[in-house]
């Protein structure tokens, strides 16, 4: 069954090291989108990044390889794929020998079976990558002189707009975003960017809103669809796009965006606590 509770997440795991991609664990969308009221057409377009730092494999004369692999899954394939699985799965072409350009093509063949949709894949050799850690821009409000109380659930009713003050362009971030694994409770801790046009939110809502995310249990992916539904029923702008740059676990960071431009794409930037 493709439920949290029966993936490997939290269980005491053999780390096999040869490839093997039945270990990814697929867990469908459609029951979180459900909870949120998330019906097709989705009002989002969207994807999540991944970043994976523990890639290696054996070059046909058995010496090893590594390199920085990107992975890009669409917000609208059927299932995320579960991080434990994933590393397993990564894990397993430690000892297999291979090229770049093969691993490139079994890595999106097995992640596009496991997400129902075509995942792209980018690996670059450590060397390569070059650039310099650059945060998530946009007005900071983790520095509001707020007293706070409510540490979940997640808590929609704090936020709203100015619906008689003109429209504005505003980003508007915070560091602050922290939520936990359904299955483990282990924290899951992100920054999180929101670019709007429309009526201007209410910062100190804004920041209440998402630390109200601080004891709840959900997937990255999921708490950012929540963040994205609530702000459009609560605040209705006109363009709304959300990004959550989320810290490492396991070799693995997980970054989803969610916009209604369906052709915005995020740069995949490494920010200061990646």
């Amino acid at each position: 069954m493709s439920t949290p509770e029966h993936s490997p997440l939290g269980k005491a795991t053999v780390y096999a090291d040869r490839y093997d991609p039945s270990l990814l664990f697929p867990i469908p969308r459609q029951q979180k989108r459900i909870e949120i009221g998330v019906l097709e057409p989705l009002p989002f377009s969207g994807v999540d990044i991944w970043n994976a730092y523990e890639l290696s494999w054996l070059d046909a004369r058995g010496k090893p390889q590594v390199a920085l692999a990107e992975f890009r899954v669409p917000a609208d394939s059927p299932n995320i794929i579960e991080s434990k699985s994933f590393k397993l799965y990564l894990n397993g072409f430690s000892q297999e020998k291979t090229d770049t350009a093969t691993l490139r093509e079994t890595l999106a063949h097995d992640l596009s079976a496991a997400a129902g949709a075509t995942v792209t894949v980018a690996l670059a050799a450590p060397s390569a990558l070059g650039h310099a850690i650059t945060d998530l821009q946009g007005e900071l409000l983790d520095e509001l002189p707020l007293e706070i109380d409510d540490y979940g659930p997640p808590h929609a009713g704090y936020l709203s707009a100015n619906h008689n003050a003109a429209p504005v362009e505003g980003i508007l971030l915070s560091h602050l975003l922290r939520s936990n694994c359904p299955v483990t409770g282990q924290p899951d801790w992100g920054s999180v960017q929101i670019a709007y046009r429309g009526a201007p939110i209410d910062r100190a809502g804004l920041l209440r809103y998402l630390v109200s995310f601080r004891t709840h249990n959900e997937f990255h992916e999921q708490c950012v669809e929540r963040i994205f539904v609530d702000l459009m029923a609560r605040c209705a702008p006109e363009r709304l796009s959300v990004y959550a740059r989320y810290t490492r676990r396991g070799g693995l960071d997980i970054n989803p965006f969610r916009s209604t431009d369906p052709a915005a794409v995020p740069a995949n930037l490494r920010a200061a606590r990646q």
